[in-house]
């Protein structure tokens, strides 16, 4: 309304003294962020019912972030501060009479008397103001029923069960102290932090314990802030923790920023699996190295929806009660990590990783590895995930190759249910004493549907059914048409060589196949064993996607190649490479006569004297030995030159 006072209470705010001359209305003034308690820059507009209209002032509050009425109450949807100015002229206050109209309206944040001609509470109202917008009652608090909203007390249970790194329900002096820290950038001393207690104490009764803060305390707190008008303390904490105005966690925290080029893929670092590591022995409460349906569910509580399915279950690892393993665990994460990690970022931030690792974001969890054409060059990697696509015809054995790899044989694998099934498994395998993650992931048998992701991969698996006479033809087309180009790494495996094994109807034998197009030959492989199936077909797997473009087959004499042979039993069959020749040389019928000779000659010596120690026998033993070691050597130099 007019003569209200609403000119004067702009410009006595800005000259800090009442005006002799008012005008009907003053231009938008700017308050500076560095001259608010806030920081944060202010524009005031003023209205005037003589120079404007009411669609002018409709299309002023439209734009407002906040509204100031004096004396005058409008239900809009912006919080509202409701001001009684020219308390200069009165010697009373006013606030009983607007105090009910206050409590009708809860678009009214707060009500202030002031005098634009003594300046009283000239700044306070423009405080007011901006705290009406930075920290609003609205979202927190029902006036009404005297008590916090369902979404702020979700947020706060939330809040709470993530600083509550040991999972006990209580927050005790080092978890209140680390909240304190994080939050606002400062420790509470011991003092203060036992009048908290005490505070809580005289209030509620459950509030405290003898280890600390409960969750019925930590709720009774922040009402008692918001009842006190201390919104802001509250706000900071639901925005340290990723919370925007309207309670939800803003994207900005649960989807930070991650740059990916191409052919790179996404690792887990060593500090989040130590988090990792952490959020599971907090909720693994039983200890028994495994998580429960229960202690699952409760380690999920802090996400808005519950984020693995009974599929997960037959992804990786369990124990025999089908409960996930730390190593099931953890390779879950490096599978969310390797496929999506979107959405790995996401699962981090419900978890609270940012907070109590003490990082930026969830981005500082993730490791973006160098290109497959820098580890081609190079002829090894550091990446520790590998995805191997597995490919063979219908019934195959193809789902029961990815179970195994979990350790579960033919008997285990009858009890899963079909809508239960998965077609990624993953576990880990030591290649050279290094711990690899391997990633299966099975791939439909129509080869229409075969797209572009199907085919990208670290190492291919061929699977075929010794069994089935038709079954190595449909693996022989994949080759020819996917991987005949030697990029990928291809291996085959003859599935269930535990049936008596048919002649494969194609033109050539699997093993003369192989040969032909340098690669190892079958390994051969079933599931239908007393015990877990054996696992050094996932080894080997593993170790060519570890040594891209030295792996299936050797290339060269060098030292690296004779090494990566040895440990892998040389899987090559190329009879070129030095170590071929030395393994043929070592498994020849001349070797192992002349060995069988000189163990039979030692042998009747000592059969004939006991006394080893003899000295003239240890010197026939070493001569003989010479003579085999020369022998030998020749024997390697005329293969040589052979080749």
């Amino acid at each position: 309304q007019t003569k209200v006072g609403k000119t004067s209470l702009i410009m006595s705010l800005v000259s800090e003294e009442f005006p002799d001359v008012v005008p009907y209305k003053v231009e938008e003034i700017t308050i500076p962020a560095d001259v608010t308690p806030e920081r944060v820059p202010t524009h005031i507009v003023d209205y005037s019912e003589a120079e404007q209209t009411d669609e002018q002032l409709y299309q002023e509050i439209s734009k407002a972030s906040v509204i100031c009425i004096v004396y005058s109450v409008n239900n809009k949807k912006v919080p509202l501060i409701l001001v009684g100015n020219k308390s200069d002229l009165v010697e009373h206050s006013c606030m009983d009479t607007i105090l009910p109209i206050m409590n009708k309206y809860i678009e009214i944040e707060t009500c202030v008397e002031c005098s634009a001609k003594s300046l009283k509470n000239i700044s306070e109202l423009f405080y007011y103001a901006q705290k009406a917008v930075l920290h609003p009652t609205g979202p927190l608090y029902c006036l009404d029923q005297k008590e916090m909203k369902p979404s702020c007390i979700k947020a706060l249970k939330r809040i709470f069960k993530v600083s509550d790194l040991d999972n006990d329900g209580i927050l005790n002096d080092n978890e209140l102290n680390f909240f304190q820290r994080v939050c606002f950038n400062t420790p509470l001393a011991p003092q203060a932090l036992e009048d908290v207690k005490n505070v809580v104490r005289k209030n509620i009764a459950d509030g405290v314990c003898e280890e600390g803060l409960t969750l019925q305390g930590f709720l009774f707190l922040h009402t008692l802030f918001i009842q006190r008008g201390r919104h802001e303390t509250t706000w900071a904490v639901l925005r340290c923790f990723g919370y925007d105005d309207a309670l939800e966690l803003h994207q900005d925290y649960l989807f930070p920023p991650l740059k990916i080029p191409p052919e790179c893929s996404t690792e887990l670092n060593h500090n989040a699996s130590l988090f990792l590591q952490a959020v599971f022995e907090k909720h693994d409460k039983d200890r028994d190295c495994a998580l429960s349906p229960e202690e699952l569910k409760d380690l999920f509580d802090v996400f808005p929806y519950m984020p693995w399915g009974p599929d997960v279950n037959n992804t990786v690892c369990t124990n025999e009660l089908g409960w996930i393993t730390y190593q099931g665990f953890l390779s879950q994460w490096m599978l969310t990590t390797y496929l999506d990690v979107q959405r790995c970022l996401e699962y981090l931030g419900y978890l609270g990783y940012s907070i109590v690792a003490e990082q930026e974001s969830q981005a500082a969890a993730i490791t973006v590895t160098r290109t497959k054409a820098q580890d081609l060059q190079k002829r090894q990697t550091q990446r520790s995930v590998f995805l191997c696509n597995v490919f063979g015809g219908p019934s195959s054995g193809k789902s029961g190759f990815l179970q195994a790899l979990l350790g579960r044989n033919l008997m285990c694998q009858k009890t899963i249910r079909e809508e239960h099934k998965s077609y990624y498994a993953i576990s880990t395998a030591h290649v050279y004493g290094q711990e690899k993650y391997l990633l299966l992931h099975e791939i439909f048998s129509d080869f229409d549907l075969l797209s572009e992701s199907d085919l990208s991969c670290d190492v291919a698996c061929l699977i075929y059914d010794v069994s089935n006479p038709c079954s190595f033809e449909y693996c022989a087309q994949v080759f020819k048409q996917c991987f005949q180009d030697g990029v990928v790494p291809c291996m085959v495996v003859a599935a269930k060589a535990d049936q008596p094994e048919e002649a494969q109807q194609y033109c050539v034998s699997p093993p003369e196949f192989c040969r032909t197009h340098k690669m190892p030959p079958p390994q051969a492989f079933t599931c239908n064993t007393a015990g877990p199936p054996a696992k050094d077909v996932f080894v080997k797997l593993a170790t060519m996607a570890t040594y891209p473009g030295l792996l299936p087959y050797c290339i060269s004499d060098s030292p690296l190649c004779v090494w990566v042979h040895a440990r892998l039993r040389c899987m090559c069959t190329c009879n070129r490479c030095t170590f071929c020749l030395c393994q043929n040389f070592l498994n020849s019928e001349l070797l192992h006569t002349v060995k069988a000779k000189l163990h039979t000659a030692i042998f009747s010596r000592h059969m004939a004297h006991v006394d080893l120690t003899n000295s003239a026998l240890w010197l026939r033993a070493s001569v003989g030995a010479a003579l085999f070691a020369v022998l030998g050597f020749t024997v390697y130099r005329l293969l040589l030159r052979a080749r």
